[in-house]
C-alpha cells in the first residue's frame, strides 16, 4: 500500500495489541481491505466474498488468511473460521455493509454484531477515506498513485449490552449500538481529515 499511494494513518494505537479483536470498516472501494490489511498494526483476516478466490488470487487470497464467505446463504464454514480467528486471539476484519456503496455505515447487516455478541470481542471501527475522491490516470478504477488516503483507527467497544444474551432481540439492540458508533467514529474521522 505504501509503494502504490500515500497512507495516512491515524489512531493505530487504539486497536488491542493482543486478544481478539473486530475491524469494523466502511466500504467505498475494492482497495479499502487491502489498505487496512497494510496499514494495521496487528494481521488481519477479512471476511472476503468467495467470487474474489478466483485465478491466482484464490490461492493467494487464503495463504494470506483470509475467510471466503458466500454471501447467498449462511456460510456455516465461513462463520466457524470467522470464530475461529477470534478464539485463537486473532483480529477479524469486517465490512459491517456486507458490500461496496458509500462507505457511510447507512445500512449494517447483523453479522458484525453476531460475531461481536457471541465471542465478546472489542469492536474497533475503522474509516477509510480518500479512496474514492479521485480516479487515478492510468488506472481509473483506483484512486490516483502516490494520493494520499487516510485509515482513522477508533476507541475499541463491547458490542453486547453486558447481559450475555444471544437473542435475536439482544442482536437486532447490539446492531443499533454498533450503528451509532460507527456513525460517530465516521463523522469524528471525516472532521479530523478534513475530508
Amino acid at each position: 500500500m505504501y509503494g502504490f499511494w500515500k497512507p495516512r494513518v491515524l489512531g493505530g494505537w487504539r486497536v488491542p495489541a493482543a486478544g481478539p479483536v473486530i475491524l469494523a470498516v466502511n466500504h467505498a472501494h475494492n482497495i479499502d481491505g487491502p489498505m487496512v490489511m497494510g496499514t494495521a498494526p496487528r494481521p488481519v483476516h477479512f471476511l472476503v466474498k468467495k467470487e474474489a478466490f478466483v485465478g491466482p488470487l484464490g490461492p493467494f487470497l487464503e495463504g494470506i488468511g483470509q475467510v471466503k464467505v458466500d454471501r447467498e446463504s449462511t456460510d456455516r464454514n465461513a462463520i466457524g473460521n470467522a470464530l475461529g480467528v477470534l478464539q485463537q486471539g486473532g483480529v477479524l476484519g469486517i465490512f459491517p455493509e456486507g458490500t461496496r456503496g458509500e462507505g457511510d455505515f447507512a445500512s449494517l447487516r447483523a453479522g458484525l454484531a453476531y460475531f461481536a455478541v457471541r465471542s465478546g470481542a472489542p469492536i474497533v471501527p475503522v474509516a477509510v477515506l480518500g479512496s474514492t475522491e479521485r480516479r487515478g490516470r492510468l488506472v481509473k478504477a483506483a484512486p490516483p498513485l502516490r494520493g494520499r488516503v487516510d485509515v482513522v483507527f477508533g476507541d475499541a467497544f463491547e458490542a453486547g449490552d453486558g447481559s450475555g444474551r444471544r437473542t435475536r432481540k439482544a442482536l437486532d439492540e447490539a446492531t443499533v449500538r454498533i450503528q451509532g458508533k460507527l456513525t460517530d467514529h465516521l463523522e469524528n474521522a471525516r472532521r479530523l481529515t478534513g475530508r
